[in-house]
């Protein structure tokens, strides 16, 4: 997570809990695993580029986002509703196993 959003955002991100961790299936059949984690931006990095596949970056509100046609599934505003609502985890519940 913290090489992902440094490789999609060009942010540094520090972890300090997980706020969710939701399992959706699309239509499609499709299932999909989210994992939020909750942390502080730590430094941007303006010397590299973005992913390929990601077009750019934004900072929105909470209204901003849920105002938006299209947004990928309805685990994004769950992940934002149990943010705001201060659901908590540790960063231990995600083990190494080796």
């Amino acid at each position: 997570m913290i090489r992902e959003t440094l490789e999609e955002t060009c942010w540094e991100f520090a972890p300090s809990y997980i706020s969710g961790i939701y399992r959706w299936i699309h239509d499609n059949g499709e299932t999909y695993l989210r994992i939020c984690f909750v942390g502080d931006a730590v430094k941007e990095h303006t010397a590299l580029n973005l992913d390929n596949e990601i077009e750019r970056t934004l900072w929105l509100t909470e209204k901003e986002i849920k105002e938006q046609k299209n947004l990928r599934s309805p685990l994004v505003v769950k992940s934002i509703d149990d943010y705001l609502a201060k659901q908590m985890f540790p960063l231990s519940l995600i083990q190494d196993i080796k």
